[in-house]
């Protein structure tokens, strides 16, 4: 009997440089979950591939991209069908910035550009009294540093969701959709080195946005604790391989 695999929805890389650096945003979740490459199925959804149907996985997990969902393309049209599906048949799931994203759209949510600008950096998040009983926060401190890397944000919530984290520029840093469908703007995955240099990268875009790239480098901080929901996650979710 061979273990089924945790999904790993890839809807984007970064620039060619970065990601020989610093890996595939899929392989940046899946070394931030604790996985081995033998113990998911990477799909690369903004390739056109597609993944199984959800009862084939024990659990999904969504990147990040530098694509935007309000672009309506036509594979992540497609992606927001198949979570559905998963959602309604009771799949565990995280969803990362995108994915966060393409999860509330997905389920009813709007997204949009966030009113307050873009975020980038080493940020605050502020836990919600309902993140206090949820068993994947447990511990964790009220507030903490997190990775943040967007300019769209999840503008009105998918009926049901219970904000788990917000943060001065974004209420709805952290998301639980449906039991077990957890979502984040910040991203866990992420480590300070990437965030340097994803900011030095772009630093020219983002001068002209009215940013201090050097200021935001220099505070580019640790996250550890923000950094270890991927693997509770799979500790709370998916930690039993069931036999396919």
């Amino acid at each position: 009997m061979t273990p089924m695999p945790i999904l790993i929805l890839h809807t984007g890389d970064p620039e060619a440089g970065l990601a020989r650096r610093h890996g595939s945003y899929a392989e940046m979740l899946r070394r931030a979950a604790g996985l081995a490459p033998s113990d998911v199925h990477i799909v690369a959804v903004h390739e056109g591939q597609q993944p199984e149907e959800p009862a084939r996985y024990r659990a999904a997990l969504i990147t990040g991209s530098p694509a935007m969902v309000t672009d309506r393309e036509a594979w992540s049209e497609a992606c927001a069908g198949w979570l559905r599906e998963a959602a309604d048949a009771g799949l565990p799931m995280f969803g990362i910035c995108y994915g966060h994203q393409l999860l509330a759209h997905a389920l009813g949510g709007e997204v949009g550009y966030n009113p307050a600008g873009r975020e980038l950096g080493t940020h605050e998040i502020v836990l919600t009294p309902a993140a206090q009983e949820d068993p994947l926060l447990a511990g964790l401190p009220r507030t903490l540093p997190a990775q943040m890397m967007h300019a769209q944000s999840v503008i009105t919530l998918p009926a049901g969701s219970v904000v788990l984290a917000s943060s001065p520029m974004d209420g709805h840093q952290m998301l639980r959709l449906r039991p077990g469908v957890y979502s984040t703007q910040f991203h866990p995955e992420f480590q300070p080195e990437f965030v340097r240099d994803h900011i030095a990268h772009h630093a020219d875009g983002y001068i002209r946005e009215g940013l201090d790239t050097t200021a935001l480098r220099a505070a580019v901080a640790d996250t550890a604790q923000a950094g270890s929901l991927l693997a509770r996650f799979v500790a709370c979710y998916a930690a039993e391989p069931r036999a396919a």
